[in-house]
This record gives C-alpha cells, structure tokens and sequence, in this order.
C-alpha cells in the first residue's frame, strides 16, 4: 500500500493542524497537503495525509474510515497517482482523453484533410 491517503469529505472549518492530531495517534505523519480554491481560498473538501510508512498507512485507513471529524464523516482511500487521463462513468464505461499535446495528432499517424 502506499504511504499516502486521501481523506475526502472534510468539512471547510477542518485544518491541517487538526488532521496531523487525528492521523497521529496510528504513525508519523510527514506530511498533510489541504488544497484550497484558487478563487475563494478556501479548503476544497479533502486533504492528502502521508505517513513514514504504509503499514502506518494501512491502520490509519481502516480505523478512521467512516469516523466523524468536524461534523463530516471521512471518506479515507490510497492516493492514486495523479496524471490518468481514463475516468470510468458511474454505468462502468471506461473514457480516456486522447493526447492533446501539440504534433500528437499527426504521431499518431493521422494527416489533416
């Protein structure tokens, strides 16, 4: 397992202070990433919570899971990799993007009309 959580559901008063305290009972937190809106700057509704180990990890999932903070109940899952450009919509169709760099088109044999 990865090291690295994603703790979805938060509630917009909940800080990173307060998610270090609530991680830390199960390990050594190293690091707690809470992005905020780039517009209003507030807290976006989740966080990603890293610890020294993923055993640490492992635990913290699976006791806090489902736990009530700050009025919201957790929704606690590895982090994915970030970069995926396939999303899969809620009937289990997969869709993925197709390259949108400059020259991609024309790499993948295609010529313009």
């Amino acid at each position: 397992m990865n090291p690295k959580l994603y703790v979805g559901n938060l509630s917009f008063r909940t800080s990173e202070d307060a998610l270090r305290e609530t991680f830390g009972v199960f390990g050594q937190v190293t690091d707690v990433h809470l992005p905020s809106d780039r517009e209003t700057g507030r807290p976006r509704g989740f966080a990603f919570v890293t610890f020294s180990t993923a055993a640490e990890a492992q635990v913290a999932c699976e006791k806090l899971n489902g736990t009530e903070l700050d009025g919201r109940a957790l929704t606690i899952n590895e982090a994915r990799e970030a970069g995926g450009t396939t999303s899969i919509s809620a009937t289990g169709r997969v869709y993925s993007s197709p390259n949108r760099r400059p020259g991609a088109f024309q790499a993948r044999g295609k010529k313009r009309r």
